[in-house]
């Protein structure tokens, strides 16, 4: 049975195709989703807005504080409408909402927009503009600003959007300080050297980055729930020895830069603090598995990320290896690699079955297994792993 709403919504975006499009738009390739909200007519409609500073300022705002939580340079629909100027994982670490800061809003320029549109549409055409906002506040669309952090502080930006695909080049409209629009051709080069906000899907801020998991866990390192350690040279600690990924830097990109940065997950397969002397006891121990994601915006490609997360808490000589994978998010449904971590009982190896989860689309960027005469031959010495180096420490 098709869902009534769906398709009154989805009939809103043609609709908003007659009212924006003035000329005949190439075909693009967006990506597979079921929201009814077309990036390439928000592009539009978001070029046609009478941006002053204090909106500028707003989705630099924004965008600086996903950065700040782990997250790439992204601002949100649902947080544009709810909670102006806040980044992704703000309002799940509980920051007050920032919308006093704004005197007239971004979301409410587009309800000025929208509602004007919709008031000049033909009588008999289904929808209405608070019908397309929900639409809109409910989708995952939202603004990315690549290179965010070089902006002068006062430029206007090229808006344009995620063709899909591989492609590295789309057309975008260039704001000028006299209120008209020009249409470019926007490549990544472009957002090096002046601002762009791309219209793209967030893929995400539904998963919590390393920055969340300090903040929430205010005591890491201190007691309690270790999920992430303090920066520390290895041998600082005596007795219980831990196996740290202390730094990460990544080669190359997977997706268009349109798509924005790439989010990595780190996991690791093991069996925590194991003693066994019979193998009855061996039975008595079940593999745990971390798993961690590190967000790599574009300007971050080659450089050194502070990582400092702990793979296995309580590391015993009778560990002997571990299974480890990494890859590169691009959804799909979920699945399972079926690894092995081996442990040590009376000098006998054993392996114990791991199932580690990935999704089926993911990029797999390396996968293995992992010793422990590896670590600690290498402690401390940046190791290359497919796209990734890879820096572990024992403490």
């Amino acid at each position: 049975m098709k869902n009534k709403s769906f398709i009154r919504v989805a009939a809103q975006a043609l609709l908003l195709t007659a009212l924006f499009s003035c000329e005949r738009f190439p075909a693009v390739d967006e990506p597979d989703d079921p929201s009814p909200v077309s990036l390439e007519e928000l592009a539009k409609i978001f070029s046609r807005l009478p941006l002053e500073q204090e909106h500028l300022d707003e989705v630099h705002t924004a965008v600086s504080s996903s950065l700040e939580y782990g997250y790439d340079e992204e601002y949100t629909m649902a947080d544009l409408f709810t909670s102006p100027g806040s980044g992704v994982g703000s309002r799940s670490a509980g920051t007050k909402a920032q919308a006093d800061r704004w005197s007239r809003p971004l979301r409410t320029l587009l309800e000025d927009y929208l509602e004007q549109a919709y008031a000049t549409r033909a009588g008999d055409t289904p929808g209405s503009a608070s019908e397309y906002i929900a639409a809109l506040t409910q989708s995952d669309v939202q603004i990315y600003w690549p290179y965010s952090e070089d902006w002068d502080g006062s430029s206007l930006p090229v808006i344009t959007f995620d063709p899909g695909g591989t492609m590295e080049a789309n057309y975008g409209y260039e704001m000028r300080p006299d209120g008209s629009v020009k249409e470019i051709v926007v490549t990544e080069k472009t957002a090096r050297e002046r601002p762009v906000w791309v219209m793209n899907r967030n893929d995400d801020s539904e998963y919590q980055t390393i920055e969340m998991l300090r903040r929430q866990d205010p005591d890491w390192g201190k007691g309690g729930t270790i999920v992430v350690q303090k920066e520390t040279k290895s041998g600082d600690y005596s007795g219980t020895k831990t196996l740290i990924l202390k730094e990460f830097e990544a080669s190359r990109n997977y997706d268009s830069w349109f798509a924005g940065g790439s989010e990595f997950f780190v996991k690791a397969g093991a069996v925590e603090d194991f003693n066994a002397s019979t193998e009855a006891e061996m039975r008595l121990y079940s593999p745990s598995i971390t798993d961690f994601m590190v967000v790599v915006k574009r300007s971050q490609i080659g450089q050194k990320i502070p990582f400092h997360a702990v793979l296995v808490s309580e590391w015993t000589e009778q560990l002997e290896s571990l299974a480890f994978l990494i890859t590169e998010d691009d959804g799909g449904t979920l699945t399972t690699w079926k690894a092995s971590a081996n442990v040590k009982v009376k000098s006998r190896t054993y392996g114990i079955d791991i199932e580690i989860p990935f999704n089926s689309r993911d990029d797999i960027v390396w996968r293995g297994q992992l010793t422990r005469r590896y670590f600690e031959k290498n402690n401390d010495v940046e190791g290359h792993f497919g796209d990734v180096w890879l820096t572990f420490g024992i403490i």
